[in-house]
This record gives C-alpha cells, structure tokens and sequence, in this order.
C-alpha cells in the first residue's frame, strides 16, 4: 500500500508483541520416561492456572480452593523449568490381580524436572485477536491524498492481485470511506437519471413543447462541462461531493434558461417577430440572469478555498457549482437565444410563406 501514489499515513493493526510462555514436550523424552504429554500439561497447567481442590463454605458462600504456585514462581522461566513432573509407577506383573499396587523401584526417582521432557521458551504472541462476522480480522489504514479515493483502491487492487500471494483461506476486502464512496455512488447512479427526466418533465408540462423544454434542458450539459473543467483546472478528483454538486447545478442551470425563454415566448405571444423577440428577451433578462449566477458564485467561494476541517467535502462541491454556473451563464446569455431562434426559424418561414 506505501508503494501506490497517493497513500499517506499507512498503518497495521498491531496483533502481536504480548510476550508468551510457551511449553513444548519433547516426544522423545516422554517416551523415555514413560510419560505422555497429557501428565506434562495436566501438571504445568495445575502449577500456572491452578486445579480446583476443594470448597470451602462460610455460611451460604461458596468458594473453591485453588492449588498453585505463587505469583512470583509463576512468572519466572527457571522456577517452572524445576517444575516436577510425576513420574507413572511401576506395577508387579506377579501379583495376584486383586493385590497389585502401584510401586516405585528402590531407588528410582519419582519425579522428573520440567526440563528434562518440554522446552521452556518466552516467545512473542499475539496481543490481541480481532474478529468480524465470526472470521479473524487484522486492518490495514490509509489517509488518500492528492489523488481520487477510486483510482487509488483501483491501482491497489490491481498491485495486489499482481504482487501477493495470499495463503489459503484469506482474502482482502476494502472499507471504511471507500465502501460508502461505492454504496453513494450506487444511489447517483438510480437518483441523477431520476433527477434530469423529472426536470424534463417539469420543463415539458411547464413549456407543453418538446422542442422548447430541449433548448432549456440543453443547459444541463453545458453547465456540466464547467464544473467538470473547474475541477479538472483546480486539480481536484471527482468524488460524492461533486456529484452533489452536480445535481444542484443542474437546477440553476434549469432556471436560469427557464427564465430567458419563458420572456422570450411572451414576447412572440405578444407579436414580436422571432428576430426582435431573441434579441429584446436576451437583453431584458440578462440582469435576472446575472444575479442569481453572481449570487451563488459569491456564496460558495468560501467554500471553494477552504483549507480547515470539512474541505475534502466543501471544495469539490463549491468547485463544480461555481465553475458551472459561469459556464450555465454564459450559455444562457449567448448559445441559447441562438439555439432558439435556429429551432424556430423554420416554422417561421413557413408560416410567413
């Protein structure tokens, strides 16, 4: 992950560093004294956690008698390695089945030292196990700067699946900012196609001509590639945010043609030729549509330049709504009087012939 441009702050959870006593058997040794592992871990496991004796009962209290080494034996490798580990007596083969006892050999040890049959060791485990959906989990963080947060899980999938080689039964997945950028940008997906047809619609019902709901919904691109060039200029990835933004700009850009073409069909109901109605509705609407444009633009500079807490957020969003209001603007005071009268100017020379 340090090796992707754009990875800033690259950590791992930390799961081991907890140091551990670790006894291991020697199956060999075992054999040889006539021992199993089950004798070896019965009795580490009575000295280390304690076995349960007896109760004891004061009253209707109960509790139970735990025998074990004291705290300070416990903790130290060289006391457990004089651990002594019962060693099986021997039984006469001799004997009646009903008089055979358990007897150790005159002068045999009965014990033998932890030493002899396990290796003692302080190793390093883990400190913490971590778990998710009933799996072990260990987590890798990153802080994206400079660079869109999709291209740069893009490229680290595609350096993961390239470089490593991941052991049986694991598996990498990708979350936290990333799986809500996928799950938002599931929902753009369904709510900006939904959005454009009900402006459509709106623009249809309200005009109750195709052709001049096309020339204001023509707005909509245009004032999408400013926002697209202000991000491109400014260097800043597209992201929910901008898309936000997007939505929002598309409703001014809406407006705004709305407004110059509503004059203008006035104008040509009131017997206007189509010359002098583009012309007088261009210039009678070109204050209405400049400040509602000069009144956004101005109110998201702030946000456009902010640099402190929430401008991963404010930036992209401010950017495309400013950058595509100036080139909404400019459409509606300049390209769409001219599509206008280009769309209608055949039904006028007809109607005049």
């Amino acid at each position: 992950m340090r090796q992707v441009p754009g990875a800033e702050d690259v950590k791992a959870e930390q799961v081991t560093g907890l140091p551990l006593l670790t006894v291991t058997p020697d199956p060999a040794a075992l054999a040889r004294y006539g021992l199993n592992p089950g004798d070896v871990q019965n009795t580490v496991a009575t000295a280390v956690g304690g076995t349960v004796a007896g109760q004891l009962f004061e009253g209707d209290r109960r509790f139970d008698l735990v025998v074990r080494l004291p705290e300070s034996l416990r903790q130290d490798p060289a006391v457990l390695a004089d651990l002594p580990i019962p060693l099986p007596a021997t039984i006469d083969a001799d004997a009646d089945e009903s008089s055979r006892v358990a007897t150790w050999r005159s002068g045999a040890p009965r014990t033998v030292p932890l030493r002899e049959v396990a290796r003692i060791e302080v190793q390093r485990g883990p400190n913490q196990v971590n778990r998710e959906n009933g799996k072990r989990r260990v987590v890798i963080t990153a802080n994206v700067r400079e660079r869109d947060l999709g291209g740069f899980v893009g490229e680290l999938r595609t350096r993961i699946g390239r470089d490593v080689k991941l052991p049986e039964g694991y598996w990498v997945d990708y979350g936290g900012t990333f799986e809500q950028l996928i799950s938002a940008s599931q929902r753009l997906a369904v709510v900006v196609p939904v959005t454009l047809a009900i402006i459509f619609a709106l623009l249809f019902m309200a005009f109750g001509s195709a052709k001049d709901a096309a020339i204001v919904f023509s707005g909509v691109p245009l004032a999408l590639t400013g926002g697209v060039i202000a991000l491109a200029l400014r260097g800043i990835p597209l992201s929910i945010s901008a898309g936000v933004g997007f939505i929002a700009l598309s409703g001014v850009a809406v407006l705004n043609g709305l407004v110059m073409i509503a004059f203008i069909r006035r104008l040509r109901e009131q017997g206007d030729p189509l010359e002098n109605a583009v012309r007088d509705g261009a210039l009678g609407r070109l204050r209405p549509v400049l400040m509602p444009a000069l009144v956004a633009s101005l109110g998201f500079l702030p946000m456009a330049f902010n640099v402190g807490a929430g401008s991963e957020v404010q930036r992209p969003l401010a950017t495309v709504v400013i950058g595509g209001i100036l080139s909404s603007t400019a459409l509606t005071l300049l390209v769409l009087p001219v599509l206008y009268r280009w769309v209608h100017r055949d039904r006028t020379e007809s109607a005049q012939v």
